[in-house]
């Protein structure tokens, strides 16, 4: 059967709209011909299109198959197709979320994870997440608020600072930028008359610190020679000698040794004082009746006289 010229044209003509079909859905990431599950939830309002994304933790995983209005229940049917191979709970949640700034939706499936495995055709119930627009644009009044309370303060503050700049007066920002001024160019002419002075006495200066060099090298030499003639071991020796002193004084007051007994017994003081009493009136008979002695070896005995007071005080 010959198949005319016209046949053959619409032939190739529908194979090229079916092969840029095919390559415009292969290009998107879709698989023509694979299979599908759909489910179904619902919104109280429409905010996506059919190029919305259904992603699971941000990947891609189906797309929206139809958005219808339901006039009954004044709400939005939305279905969707998703990968066979993706496998959920039918207590998962379909969350509608803010696909970018530019306003694009999409919707996220959040797994329950509680298995009980949700089946084609099954009904997901839906969540809506604000988006970043949203809630500045429900913030947007209270930001105003606090702007328009920030502009006038900061409009009150330039006041203030604009008043005290033009201040005239004592207490005034002039009054005292002058004063300081002043107080500052006071402070250079006793710079520069310090200088001045420095300059005249330059040579005393070097002078008296080339002294207090020359004093401080002959301080450090002295250092040196007492250091040399071992000082140190002299002040020990004098410490030695002092603790010996002590220790000489502490057993003096015990009483030890013969000097410590003579300071300490008072019995032995005793017969000292009374021979020494006793030895001077010796001394003083001696010196009154010198003839007695003399006689020391005759017969006749000259007894003992007491001498008189007046004879010991003459003594």
């Amino acid at each position: 059967m010959k198949i005319s010229r016209e046949v053959k044209t619409a032939i190739l003509v529908i194979a090229g709209i079916a092969f840029c079909i095919y390559l415009f859905t292969y290009l998107k990431g879709e698989d023509l011909f694979g299979r599908t599950n759909t489910y179904y939830t619902e919104f109280d309002y429409n905010s996506l299109s059919m190029a919305s994304p259904v992603t699971v933790k941000g990947n891609k995983i189906g797309k929206i198959e139809s958005i219808q209005y339901d006039f009954e229940s004044g709400k939005t049917k939305v279905a969707f197709n998703v990968t066979p191979e993706l496998k959920f709970s039918i207590n998962s949640v379909v969350r509608l979320y803010q696909d970018g700034l530019m306003g694009g939706n999409g919707l996220a499936i959040v797994d329950a994870n509680d298995g009980n495995i949700a089946k084609d055709g099954d009904f997901i119930k839906s969540e809506i997440k604000p988006g970043m627009i949203s809630s500045l644009e429900k913030n947007f009044s209270g930001i105003s608020e606090d702007l328009g309370s920030t502009l006038r303060a900061s409009d009150t503050l330039l006041t203030n600072i604009n008043a005290l700049v033009e201040d005239d007066s004592d207490n005034g920002l002039k009054q005292t930028i002058s004063e300081l001024n002043s107080t500052l160019k006071t402070y250079n002419r006793i710079g520069l008359k310090a200088n001045s002075l420095l300059n005249q006495h330059d040579e005393k200066l070097a002078s008296i610190l080339d002294n207090f060099d020359s004093t401080t090298k002959e301080l450090a030499i002295l250092m040196k020679d007492l250091n040399n003639a071992k000082l140190a071991n002299t002040v020990k020796n004098l410490d030695e000698l002092i603790l010996k002193f002590n220790q000489l004084a502490s057993g003096l007051e015990a009483g030890e040794g013969s000097m410590g007994k003579l300071l300490k017994d008072e019995k032995l003081y005793n017969n000292l004082e009374s021979a020494t009493k006793e030895l001077e009136l010796l001394i003083l008979d001696i010196k009154l009746h010198p003839a007695r002695y003399r006689r020391i070896l005759s017969k006749k005995e000259i007894p003992y006289e007491k001498p008189t007071e007046a004879q010991l005080n003459n003594n």
